[in-house]
């Protein structure tokens, strides 16, 4: 694809998800697809006449099997946050529609046990999984994401421990 034509694609609207442990600590995926140590957390798509908040429970449980009840919404940021993808990998990913996605993130409180977290799902995205502090999870996440994940934790630095 020529850089005009991926000029001309639009965002894909998403959906991520900071669960925050009691400890403040942030749950973080280490991504099946990408043979670089890319880590992130919990995100996905919208789909078609699907509201934010309910996106959001809906990819937290199929991503990390966390259920709704057991976390509490303590934010949303009103800014949709949009974040461009590297050129080479347009054409790969969701059939060359989008230029990248644009994110409405949300901060959970998770109150339950390890053991509800699963990530061998029925369409796993990650291989591991860990509690991180931001310090450390923004180093550990692909460069093309870090802006966006700094402008999250920025937003959400009151639930969040350093």
């Amino acid at each position: 694809m020529t850089d005009d034509e991926i000029e001309k694609l639009p965002y894909r609207p998403c959906v991520g998800v900071v669960v925050i442990n009691t400890a403040g600590l942030i749950w973080s995926g280490r991504r099946i697809d990408n043979p670089d140590d890319a880590w992130q957390m919990p995100q996905g798509g919208i789909d078609p006449g699907e509201v934010p908040k309910v996106a959001a429970l809906r990819e937290l449980e199929e991503e990390t099997s966390i259920p709704a009840a057991r976390v509490e919404i303590l934010g949303e940021m009103d800014e949709w946050l949009p974040y461009e993808l590297p050129r080479d990998l347009v054409p790969k990913l969701w059939n060359g529609r989008y230029r990248g996605q644009t994110q409405k993130w949300f901060a959970m409180r998770f109150d339950g046990s390890d053991d509800l977290v699963d990530i061998a799902t029925g369409a796993p995205e990650f291989s591991h999984w860990a509690w991180m502090r931001q310090s450390d999870l923004i180093n550990k996440i692909v460069p093309f994401k870090r802006e966006t994940y700094a402008r999250v934790f920025a937003e959400f630095a009151d639930f969040l421990e350093g």
